[in-house]
């Protein structure tokens, strides 16, 4: 009997910091992209979670992170990943 495959599903939450003077335009661009895409994008003012399916959301991150690096000279990303979509949480206390 062939097992279905299970889709696992991630958060991914990005911080974007280029060592630059005009470093606000490049983070305006990057989260632009994240926004274009087909994935969970919510935004607060330290980072953006990406939110979806694993093996479709990480190569989507993987390709914007090489894009935005190929396009800046000094450029810090901070990434937290965990399993599971928490694009719905909301605190209970």
């Amino acid at each position: 009997m062939i097992k279905p495959i299970k889709t696992m599903k991630v958060s991914i939450e990005l911080t974007l910091t280029p060592l630059q003077n005009n470093f606000e335009e490049p983070i305006k661009e990057f989260i632009k992209k994240l926004r274009a895409s087909e994935f969970t994008v919510l935004e607060n003012p330290l980072s953006t979670q990406v939110y979806g399916d694993y093996n479709k959301v990480v190569p989507f991150v993987t390709s914007e992170i090489e894009n935005t690096f190929n396009s800046l000279d000094n450029v810090v990303l901070t990434m937290k990943m965990v399993k599971s979509d928490r694009s719905n949480y909301e605190p209970n206390f």
